[in-house]
């Protein structure tokens, strides 16, 4: 059985003018979100939606308590460190909306952020059960679509994803081999790499018809995020 979440904190909550609890003011003092507010801002993003992201921040913090979700010395940083440096792939993602699917979701990062910022069907494959039961909740309270997949990857069913998205998941040639029933000629991949990234091009130099694109991460020096483009299930 999952475990349960932590008990709601005992200090009185911010509550707006109707006196519902505003996730916002619980935030409005922290340095990182207010770095994430100017990002939002420069970006339209809608209190509306920044909203949602501080109740579903708030439930990643609370659910922290109890099981492994981030690493506990990020999370005085969270907006920044995980909120913020999921969302910078808005900017990237195609206008029409397409269907995502990302892989060992886990946290909710990137899956739920872009699931709240962005009209894309999202597919969330996870298989700890724990972590499961943590997306289940956060996407009831944050009101997203997002359709969970609990199970190995490898076992998931041909979704047909336009694009397929990872964070802290795995090196990039395990991950292009567990995710390979997923592969087409027009799927792209938009993964979060870290200062490793040109070793592990280099160790999937195997599939060979593979295209890839570096961009610099917006929240960290050495991160960075990677698209890969041109590959075919049958190319390997």
């Amino acid at each position: 059985m999952p475990n349960k979440p932590a008990q709601e904190p005992t200090p009185a909550r911010p509550r707006d003018d109707q006196g519902d609890w505003d996730p916002i003011a619980a935030f409005k003092a922290r340095a990182d979100f207010r770095q994430f507010w100017d990002w939002a801002e420069k970006q339209d993003v809608s209190r509306e939606t920044i909203g949602r992201l501080a109740r579903f921040t708030a439930l990643l913090l609370k659910w922290q308590q109890r099981i492994n979700l981030i690493s506990g010395k990020t999370a005085e940083s969270v907006w920044v460190r995980h909120i913020l440096d999921s969302a910078q792939l808005v900017v990237h993602l195609p206008r029409p909306p397409g269907r995502i699917l990302d892989l060992g979701s886990g946290a909710g990062l990137p899956g739920v952020i872009l699931s709240i910022m962005t009209d894309h069907e999202l597919h969330l494959a996870e298989a700890d059960s724990r972590k499961i039961a943590f997306l289940r909740v956060a996407l009831r309270e944050t009101g997203s679509q997002a359709v969970l997949h609990e199970g190995r990857i490898e076992e998931l069913p041909d979704l047909q994803p336009d694009i397929i998205t990872a964070r802290a998941f795995a090196p990039l040639d395990r991950l292009l081999s567990i995710s390979r029933t997923q592969h087409h000629r027009d799927l792209v991949f938009w993964l979060h790499k870290g200062r490793e990234v040109n070793s592990e091009l280099t160790g999937a130099a195997s599939w060979t018809t593979l295209k890839a694109e570096v961009f610099d991460s917006i929240t960290a020096s050495d991160g960075h995020i990677l698209k890969l483009s041109g590959h075919d299930r049958k190319s390997r």
